[in-house]
């Protein structure tokens, strides 16, 4: 099978829509969770600074208490819709970047237990090593998310295997993954999550928490920007093509036009941009895959295509039936989370902490 139907174009598109949801959405709970020592942080060993601090690090929290876990099921849809429509690409995926997806998996592990016990023992030790899983956990899935797609786009060394027809394998290692691209790939996607992040709680909070969230994201937004041109500029010069460069053009001047919005205080705009930013530097990630489901650096040969990959027309006609009625619930029920959570929180509406036993 050399070329794509229409409903394998359709999954392709699905899946792509799905990756853009979940980073566009978790992408700002991994930049609260990295920013939490930064904005969290005492201005002195005061008493009265420390209550503040641990009030700062709770409102934060608060702001995307609510909604964290939830946006976590966009990648559980996104994988089991691959495993689904293109159970190749699933199995040469899951197989080549097993260690790497295992340490994503602890550092979620790890975030989602900070996030859960932080608050259910009054303790301020107790309290430091949640923090400290909560951001390391954010910080590491966001690097790792970040190196991880960037390998699926720009190239791995996968083959068909010799002794199983219509079968991948990868001929690397864990450090193979650990490229100069790749790496970049994962300082960006940090990048991009702290700017999100920052431009979320400037959204969802106020007092001094909101314009100092504001003043950061519009500083590491900077950096975020030279970084992201230079790794789509990488991956386009060996992957571009009109979709990709369509992309490219667009989450630069969405980013840029954030960053502007938010030196102007106008942070539901600015959060717009790095989420509009986010969403089509995904689109270009997915408009340089296509046709393919995993490049090889060994080869254009060598490489996965979609149409290889791909379940049976049956299979993906039921698939598509379940998405058509499925798909409209579950944007509607997200986007009703958010309108009832929508209003701002302030240190003044934290009361003092109360253990949980």
């Amino acid at each position: 099978m050399t070329d794509l139907s229409a409903l394998q174009l359709v999954w392709f598109i699905l899946i792509a829509v799905l990756w853009i949801g979940y980073l566009t959405l978790e992408g700002f709970d991994f930049g609260v969770g990295m920013l939490l020592p930064i904005l969290g942080r005492a201005k002195s060993t005061a008493p009265a600074d420390l209550a503040d601090a641990e009030k700062r690090k709770r409102v934060m929290l608060n702001t995307i208490g609510p909604v964290w876990d939830g946006n976590e099921v966009w990648v559980l849809t996104a994988g089991g819709a691959t495993f689904a429509a293109f159970p190749q690409w699933y199995a040469t995926l899951f197989s080549g970047f097993y260690l790497a997806l295992a340490l994503i998996l602890v550092a979620l592990i790890l975030r989602g237990m900070g996030l859960d016990y932080r608050h259910k023992v009054n303790d301020d030790t107790w309290r430091k090593r949640w923090d400290l899983a909560i951001t390391g956990g954010s910080f590491l899935a966001a690097l790792l998310w970040g190196v991880g797609l960037t390998n699926i786009v720009y190239g791995t060394p996968i083959k068909p295997n010799p002794t199983v027809a219509g079968d991948y394998i990868f001929d690397g290692t864990l450090f193979t993954l650990l490229g100069p691209v790749p790496l970049l790939g994962g300082l960006t996607f940090v990048a991009l999550f702290l700017t999100h992040g920052a431009f979320f709680i400037a959204l969802k909070t106020d007092g001094a928490i909101r314009h100092e969230a504001r003043a950061l994201g519009i500083r590491v937004g900077l950096v975020s920007a030279v970084l992201a041109v230079a790794l789509l500029l990488l991956i386009g010069l060996k992957h571009g093509s009109l979709v990709f460069w369509i992309g490219t053009a667009i989450a630069a001047v969405a980013l840029l036009a954030g960053i502007a919005m938010a030196t102007k205080a106008r942070e539901g705009w600015a959060f717009i941009g790095t989420f509009a930013a986010i969403a089509f530097a995904v689109a270009a990630y997915f408009g340089a895959l296509f046709p393919n489901a995993m490049p090889s650096t060994l080869g254009d040969a060598q490489s996965l295509t979609l149409a290889a990959a791909s379940s049976t027309p049956t299979t993906l006609t039921i698939m598509t039936w379940a998405a058509a009625i499925f798909t409209p619930i579950v944007l509607l029920y997200t986007g009703w989370t958010y309108w009832v959570f929508r209003k701002r929180l302030a240190v003044h509406h934290i009361p003092e902490p109360v253990a949980i036993h």
